[in-house]
Parts: C-alpha cells; sequence; structure tokens
C-alpha cells in the first residue's frame, strides 16, 4: 500500500508542477519540458546505485597517458584543417561573488590588468593569426550573467574572432515544504537558478547555435570553465580525437590532496563513467579520497562531437545522474536539480579520457589562486599563463589566505606588491590584530613561522 501511496504523491506533485509551469511565461517551451523532465526523474528515483564490486580502474586504452598520442602534423595547412573543425566553448554562467565581486567571474582581471576573457580572445586570436584559421569562440551564459556579457563582449569587435553568445536554461526553483515554484509566489531572480554545466548540450541546441556550427563544417567543441586559466586549446589531443573518432574526451590529471573530493573515471560494465563522491556509498568514501585506489580527477576540460550532441539530445538520451542542490532564499528553504557535463561521458560512442599534464588545470577560484597567478611564479605571453621553469618543485605551493583577503579588493589593499614565491613550500596569513590596530609589514621584510602582533615582533 504504501508503494501505491507514493506513487500517487509523486503523480499529483508532477501534475500540480505541469500546472504551475505552465504559468510561467519567463522561459520557453524547451525549458518548460527539460525541467519538468528532469523533475520527473528525480521524482521516480531513478538514480541507479553503483555497484562497487563492479567498479574496474580503466585501462591506457581507456585513460589514454597525455604522452603517449601523436604528435599532430608539423604541416601548417594540415594544421588549419584540425582547427578550422574545432569551436572553443566557455561556461560564462558564474558570477564573481565568492571573490567580492559583481558581474561575470570571467571579467576579474587577472593578471597585467587582463581579464579572464580578455586571455581567451587572445589565446584564440594568436591561434587564428598563426594558423590562418577560424576558431570561433562561444560563451554560455546563464540569466546572471548575460546581459552584463552582452556589453563586455563588444570591447572585442574589432578581433579576428567570431563571437557567439547563448543562455543556458533557466529553471524555477521548488519550494521543499509544498512542492511548488518559487516563482509563482515570488518575483525576481530568486525564483530562478541554472541547472548546473550538464545543461550546455540542450541549450547549445536550443539556441539553434549547433545548427549554425555544424553548418559551417565545425565538428568537435572544446568545452572549458573560464576560470581554469590552463584550459587552452590543444592540437594534439584534437587530432587523436578526429583520427581516433572519440566522440567524447574528458580531460583528467592525477590527483594530489588537494583534489581527493574530484570526480574520477572508472571503467563500469564496459563503459568509462565518471563516478562523483556524491554517488560513493558511505562505507566507501575513505577509499575513493585515496590518491592510491582512484589516482586521477576531471579537469572538466571536455572535448565533444558535435553530431554525436546533436543525436543524443534529439533523441533525448543524456540522461545525466541529477545532483539535488538545497538551498535556502530569504527563510525558505527550496531545491535546485542540477546536472553535470562530465558525467555524460558515459552516453557517447568510444568516449575516452586522456590523462594531461597538471599545467592544463589552472582554476581561480579564490584570492590564493589569484596571488598564485600574479606571481613570479607564472608568465603571461600571448595570453598563455606559462609556469616558471625555475621552480623545481612539479606541486604549486600550498598558500591559505585568512577571512581578510576573500575579496579581491581587499586582497590587493592589503599586499602592496605580490611576493617572489618561486622556492615557496607553503605560506599561510591569519590577521591576528585587535579590532582598530593597524599593522604594518615594512618592505623588504623577510617573514617565517613568525607570529607578528605588534611593531616590536619585526
Amino acid at each position: 500500500m504504501a508503494t501505491a501511496a507514493t506513487l500517487v504523491s509523486v503523480d499529483d506533485k508532477l501534475d500540480q508542477l505541469r500546472a504551475e509551469v505552465a504559468k510561467l511565461d519567463q522561459i520557453s517551451e524547451n525549458e518548460k519540458s527539460g525541467f519538468i523532465s528532469l523533475v520527473s526523474r528525480y521524482l521516480s528515483g531513478e538514480a541507479e546505485q553503483i555497484e562497487w564490486s563492479k567498479i574496474q580502474t580503466p585501462t591506457d586504452e581507456v585513460v589514454v597517458p597525455y604522452d603517449t598520442l601523436a604528435s599532430p602534423p608539423e604541416d601548417l595547412e594540415e594544421t588549419k584543417k584540425l582547427l578550422d573543425k574545432l569551436v572553443v566553448l566557455k561556461l560564462n554562467g558564474g558570477l564573481g561573488t565568492t571573490m567580492g565581486c559583481t558581474g561575470p567571474k570571467s571579467v576579474i582581471e587577472v593578471r597585467n590588468g587582463f581579464t579572464f576573457l580578455d586571455l581567451i580572445v587572445i589565446q584564440i586570436e594568436s591561434l587564428n593569426k598563426k594558423y590562418g584559421c577560424s576558431v570561433p569562440l562561444l560563451l554560455m551564459n546563464s540569466f546572471n550573467t548575460h546581459d552584463d556579457t552582452q556589453k563586455i563582449v563588444e570591447k572585442y569587435a574589432n578581433s579576428n574572432i567570431e563571437i557567439h553568445t547563448f543562455n543556458q536554461s533557466q529553471y524555477p526553483r521548488i519550494d521543499t515544504e509544498d512542492f511548488s515554484l518559487l516563482p509563482i509566489k515570488k518575483s525576481g531572480k530568486d525564483g530562478w537558478y541554472p541547472p548546473g554545466h550538464g545543461d550546455v548540450f540542450p541549450s547549445l541546441n536550443n539556441s539553434g547555435k549547433l545548427d549554425l556550427l555544424l553548418a559551417q563544417g565545425k565538428e568537435y567543441v572544446f568545452v572549458a570553465n573560464s576560470d581554469n586559466l590552463g584550459a587552452i586549446v590543444d592540437i594534439k589531443i584534437l587530432n587523436h580525437l578526429i583520427n581516433n573518432q572519440n566522440e567524447y574526451c574528458m580531460e583528467v590529471t592525477p590527483k594530489t590532496l588537494a583534489d581527493v573530493k574530484g570526480g574520477t573515471l572508472i571503467s563500469y560494465e564496459g563503459r568509462v563513467q565518471l563516478l562523483e563522491i556524491a554517488q560513493v556509498p558511505d562505507e566507501h568514501v575513505n577509499e575513493f579520497k585515496s590518491i592510491e585506489k582512484f589516482k586521477i580527477f576531471n579537469t572538466n576540460n571536455l572535448w565533444v562531437n558535435l553530431k554525436a550532441i546533436k543525436r543524443l539530445v534529439e533523441a533525448d538520451a543524456l540522461k545525466m545522474e541529477i545532483i539535488p542542490n538545497p538551498k535556502e532564499v530569504d527563510g525558505v528553504k527550496v531545491l535546485q536539480l542540477e546536472t553535470a557535463a562530465g558525467a555524460a561521458i558515459r552516453f557517447f560512442d568510444k568516449a575516452i579520457g586522456i590523462n594531461v599534464p597538471r599545467s592544463r588545470f589552472l582554476p581561480v577560484k579564490a584570492t590564493s589562486d589569484l596571488l598564485l597567478v600574479q606571481s613570479d611564479l607564472y608568465t603571461l605571453v600571448d595570453g598563455f599563463v606559462t609556469r616558471n621553469p625555475a621552480r623545481a618543485n612539479p606541486a604549486n605551493p600550498s598558500i591559505e589566505l585568512g577571512p581578510e583577503f576573500k575579496k579581491v579588493a581587499n586582497f590587493l589593499a592589503r599586499f602592496k606588491s605580490i611576493p617572489s614565491i618561486v622556492d615557496l613550500d607553503s605560506l599561510k596569513v591569519t590577521i591576528t590584530a585587535k579590532p582598530g590596530v593597524k599593522l604594518e609589514i615594512p618592505d623588504g621584510a623577510v617573514l617565517e613561522n613568525k607570529d607578528v602582533r605588534g611593531p616590536q615582533d619585526l
């Protein structure tokens, strides 16, 4: 009887949602049906449980070591042909709020006055100029970043690069108390959310951009987070995918202790699959975090065949694992359902991972990362951020800045200049000054494991 009651309540919830969704005139029919589909999958509890004993470590055929990839053609004309099949897509839906900035995160200044977006444009410009190719740039915005981004891209109007923007879906948040939709009760942006980057595939299709790119003869899209400075076009990877007809490739890199929560690739029932920490049974979480068994993690640099995206989206076959994300909006507990682009790997034919050097994963998530990339540990040439070969240690220093440095403006105000960190192992800065007391560290001071509470400690 309990099961019957549950079924009734699921159907009732869906009927209620359909009726409420029909009243939302802010979103398209595609968005409405995508949302209903996501919720019904969530309510049906169709999440497949991973059988731990079936998990296998992928072989080198499945996760290919970067060093074994064939060299790309040396001939410029051949390289141009390869690059003319490529599109670069940056995920540009995030705001810079966690770093104390307004607007899209991609407009935070990274180095020498250049923003993430400036660097991306400069990189593709230099590629197009060098090879005489026309690699376009696509930006997937969310409703949070769309208006600002439209204004920002105007400054690149004279560049030799075609820039397209499109929006990812806009879905209504669900009030968990009565399973009603928040926008019905509350106007404004707070009622809505962008449903994760797994939405890149249907949104690329719904926006009409996918058909446009296919008509231009494009074959592969390189998808990456806009804040990953290491995610640059790699001709060696593109060449490998085209020659081997791999429909999907996820760049993975060896785990360090900082990455233990990152998703990893596994072989499961004959297919390559992404395993995220949320899918791991409690009793196996420590095993998942160990660097011994699961040695690699997902960088979210993804290479995907455009025709394959078209085929799978039209067949409604991309049913990625649903990530429930509970939030609170003005005291109301809400639920937003999301998906991740990396989880789509199991639906594509001949999908592989490539185990890439760590240099292809340089995300800037906090001001401690900003300190790294603004320091002498990196140089900037043609928009490419390159690590200083003078550092012998392959790992970057560990940098921990206290809460007073969280916002970019505060970080910049507190560091007169960025110190040399080529030989640094670790740096931890916490401010222990009493309220109202100002501590200034004079130029040229050398501090090592020191607690500075006043001028007498310097």
